[in-house]
């Protein structure tokens, strides 16, 4: 008998112990809830995403200008040439020209001054190059489309403005390079970019609508190009603008006193 009871323990035992050790199995209720598995709490809504702050001025810009084509709108295209002309007659100049360029002027003047960028001097340069690719093409493409007659008559190629377009994209790289720095870096190259909207309109070259819309493709492709843009090629700056300046009194016997600049390149 004692032989008959040790058997049979010897084999329930394995059988009581594996039921012991079963995992219990994992609750599976709320497998699907969250299939990014991404916490709730670390989602941001849809308004202070990074995608809607970058486009929804731009898209306002350029959708006032689309409903302000011609005669469209309650302050029509028509409506300001009108008053335009009204002010400043037959009035012309070419600045708007190279004022286009402008704001980009600021960029080695704030550097060589010792304020440091947002981005090391490759991934600026290669910022600068996605947008201008990106702008120009885009605007191409919609003046190509639309097929609007300028205010002089001169070609169908109105809708949007070029040249508004590049000084406003020029401007929000200057804004977005140093404003952590001080806003009036960018105050002072977005009023230089509003001065070639007005003289696009005063030289009877552009519509109301043009100018708005071309200030928005223009800060559109330069946020559409920092957005898709990762720093790989490069590293950030560590250290303070593109090396150490400074003024310095000098005199010399042949030409007296005066004040010399010193740069020193890193």
């Amino acid at each position: 008998m004692p032989t008959r009871y040790s058997a049979l323990v010897a084999l329930l035992l394995p059988l009581s112990v594996a039921a012991q050790t079963t995992p219990t199995p994992a609750d599976t209720t709320h497998k699907y809830q969250n299939p990014t598995g991404v916490s709730a709490a670390t989602k941001k809504p849809f308004f202070k995403s990074k995608g809607f702050r970058a486009t929804i001025v731009p898209a306002l810009l350029i959708g006032y200008g689309a409903t302000t084509i011609n005669g469209n709108g309650l302050y029509s295209s028509y409506n300001v040439h009108n008053d335009v002309r009204h002010v400043f007659g037959g009035y012309r100049n070419h600045i708007d020209d190279f004022l286009q360029w402008a704001p980009y002027l600021e960029i080695p003047a704030v550097l060589l001054a010792g304020v440091e960028s947002k981005n090391d001097r490759v991934n600026l340069g290669l910022v600068l190059l996605k947008s201008e690719a990106i702008m120009l093409g885009s605007v191409y493409i919609v003046k190509t489309l639309t097929h609007v007659q300028r205010p002089d008559g001169s070609d169908n190629l109105s809708f949007p403005s070029g040249h508004t377009a590049q000084a406003f994209l020029a401007a929000s790289i200057v804004h977005t390079e140093f404003r952590d720095k001080s806003q009036w870096y960018g105050i002072g190259a977005y009023t230089l970019a509003t001065s070639v909207a007005a003289f696009r309109m005063i030289n009877d070259k552009h519509w109301q609508s043009d100018v708005i819309a071309g200030a928005g493709f223009g800060i559109l492709s330069a946020h559409l190009a920092y957005l898709s843009h990762r720093n790989r090629w490069g590293r950030k700056p560590t250290g303070r603008g593109i090396g150490g300046t400074s003024f310095v009194p000098m005199w010399t016997p042949a030409g007296g006193a005066g004040l010399g600049f010193r740069w020193q390149p890193k």
